[in-house]
Parts: C-alpha cells; sequence; structure tokens
C-alpha cells in the first residue's frame, strides 16, 4: 500500500471489490443546478451481490474472520439493511454461514418493506434472519447478536460477529482509507478538478475513512457527509472518535482535525429510513436528468445534500464536487409507493 497509511497491510483482507470503480461526470445536472461540476463515483458497481460500498467494509471483516476460522457471520442492521445484504452475499462467496439481525428502526412500514427488496435478498443468500424490535440501541444490538453467537458456539459453530456499536474497532473504515487513494489516483487521471466529496454518514466508517485516507495521503479536498440516521450534534463526536480510532490502528499521527468534520442533517427529517419530499425530489432528478437510480434512504439523501449546497451556497466557491454513490439500490424496491403508476413521484 501506498505511503502514508501506516500499518494498513497488517490487517487480513479478502477480495470482494470489483475496483477501481468508474468515476463518471453528471454534465445534465450541472447545466440543470448551474453549478460546479459534478461528479459520481460508482461504487454502487462493486460487483458484489447488487453492487454497494459497503464491500469495501467487508473485506476487513471477513479477512478478520477467516484469520479467526470462523464458519459463521452475525451482523445486524435494519430491516432493509443493505449492509446486512451485503454480509450474507460475502459469506457465502467465502464459504461461510450468515445470521443477520434485523432491527426496527422504521416506524409504521408495509407488508413491501418487509418482504421486499434486501429482506427477499437476505432470504435468497440463505441467511438466517432475527428480529430486534429496538431501532435505536446499538448496545442492545451487539449484545444481543453476541447471544446469538453464544448459542452459536454451544451448538459447535466458530462464529465471528461484525459489531454495530462506536466502541468496536471500525476495522471496516480500512476500506475507504484504501478508496480515497483510489479516488485521487483517478482525479488525477482524468484531469479534473475535485475540491469536495459528498458522502452520506450513518455508521460513519466510509466518511470516517474517506476523511483519514485523504488527509493521510497529503490531500485537502473537503469531505462533506450527509447525516441519514443521528442529528451532526451526534455524528460530529461520532466521527472524529472513529478517525482518531483509526489513525491509531494505523500507527500513524492523527491527521483529521475537528474542522475537517463537515456535516448537513437539513435532510435527516423524519428520521432515519423516512421519506421526505426533498428526497423524493432528488431521486426524481437524478434519474430524469442522468439516468442514475438512488434511494431513498442513503444515496437520496445524499444526493439531496449535494443539490442543497449546489443551489443554496455553490459549495463554497468549489469547482467540483463529487458524489460518492455508496449503492443500496435494492432498498428502492421496499419503497414502490413512491412512484405512482403514471409515474409522478409522491411525497
Amino acid at each position: 500500500m501506498a505511503a502514508g497509511f501506516g500499518r494498513i497491510d497488517a490487517f487480513p483482507r479478502v477480495s470482494l471489490t470489483r475496483a477501481p470503480t468508474p468515476i463518471d461526470a453528471l454534465p445534465n445536472l450541472t447545466r440543470a443546478l448551474g453549478a460546479p461540476d459534478i461528479f459520481v463515483k460508482r461504487d454502487d458497481c462493486t460487483g458484489l451481490a447488487m453492487g454497494g460500498s459497503k464491500a469495501r467494509l467487508l473485506e476487513f471483516y471477513l479477512g478478520q474472520a477467516a484469520v479467526a476460522g470462523a464458519d459463521t457471520v452475525l451482523i445486524t442492521g435494519s430491516v432493509q439493511s443493505n449492509y446486512c445484504a451485503m454480509t450474507a452475499a460475502a459469506a457465502r462467496r467465502c464459504g461461510l454461514a450468515c445470521h443477520v439481525q434485523l432491527e426496527e428502526r422504521v416506524p409504521d412500514v408495509d407488508a413491501l418493506y418487509r418482504s421486499s427488496g434486501n429482506v427477499l435478498l437476505d432470504r435468497l443468500f440463505g441467511a438466517t434472519v432475527h428480529s430486534y424490535p429496538v431501532g435505536e440501541d446499538e448496545d442492545g444490538a451487539d449484545r444481543r447478536l453476541e447471544e446469538i453467537a453464544d448459542d452459536l458456539r454451544a451448538g459447535g459453530a466458530a462464529p465471528y460477529v461484525i459489531p454495530l456499536g462506536p466502541k468496536h474497532e471500525p476495522l471496516g473504515a480500512l476500506g475507504y482509507v484504501i478508496a480515497a487513494r483510489e479516488i485521487l489516483d483517478q482525479i488525477a487521471a482524468l484531469d479534473i478538478a475535485v475540491d469536495e466529496i459528498v458522502v452520506a454518514s450513518g455508521s460513519g466508517q466510509s466518511h470516517a475513512g474517506l476523511l483519514v485516507g485523504l488527509r493521510a495521503a497529503g490531500s485537502a479536498v473537503r469531505v462533506t457527509g450527509v447525516c441519514v440516521r443521528r442529528p451532526a450534534s451526534e455524528q460530529g463526536p461520532r466521527l472524529l472518535d472513529m478517525t482518531a480510532q483509526l489513525a491509531g490502528m494505523l500507527g500513524i499521527a492523527p491527521v483529521v482535525e475537528p474542522d475537517d468534520i463537515r456535516l448537513v442533517d437539513a435532510i435527516l427529517a423524519p428520521g432515519y429510513g423516512r421519506r421526505n419530499e426533498e428526497v423524493v425530489e432528488a431521486m426524481a432528478t437524478m434519474s430524469r436528468h442522468e439516468g442514475l437510480i438512488v434511494d431513498p434512504v442513503y444515496t437520496g439523501k445524499t444526493a439531496a445534500g449535494l443539490i442543497r449546497r449546489v443551489t443554496e451556497n455553490g459549495v463554497d466557491g468549489a469547482s467540483g464536487v463529487l458524489m460518492i454513490h455508496t449503492g443500496g439500490l435494492p432498498i428502492l424496491f421496499a419503497y414502490g409507493d413512491l412512484i405512482d403508476p403514471a409515474g409522478e413521484t409522491l411525497t
């Protein structure tokens, strides 16, 4: 690995990602918004299952699972978690069984939400599905996952748990430390100017990994996270702690300052996985200007955050903005009522 990333090669890793994923220009959107040049990093094209950013994170978790001699992987997430579905796919590719725990993070959902999208993929990959009744209890969800793992051990299995909460080492974020260098190399090869990267900020691993990777490589490119799960007041300290943990894991001096943590939470309401008019409009804008599909939970909010920043303040004078398309497209099919039969978006 390139200089500046410390001990990253010491972490076991399996190959799950078709990289580098493309960077595409979005000229129609740029013209429509009268914006700086807008580009998209297509991490929906990573190649695992139906694609998505979690493949980069899973390379390190599944690498550690292999070293540990695991035969089963466990993970927790929302009912429509793309992370859970991709973990099930990664486990199967690595010859492992998978248990997914689905948390009730989104209220008042219908039967389509519980049977389509990533839930369908969980079952297609043969994952054993568990339910957790609370949506905002990371510690409790992790404890329950460990209880399931204990039951599996008692039955002779060798489970490996991918934890959720911030108390655990952010192993998956190493995938985006590497992705940061990939992006810098592509920007140079394409001879494009990118002053800001916009990414969904949920667990924080992609956001934190990008920041550490960029700063460790000597880049001052701004990273703006669009909050998709919790407000900026809660997400900011989480990210700062995570970047410090990453520096420690890599054996390098801290490279991220508090001012590097840039967050937008104006698109978050009414909460995780719940639709709002601005996100639905962003989904329509991306699909009808660029034929680019974004989902209502992560990438739709990222697109809405980017559009709002561009239209309100020109993204602080940037000459080029890069959106990370983190995938998650199967989620769209669990929100089928966003579009009516005539093709008009609903609010």
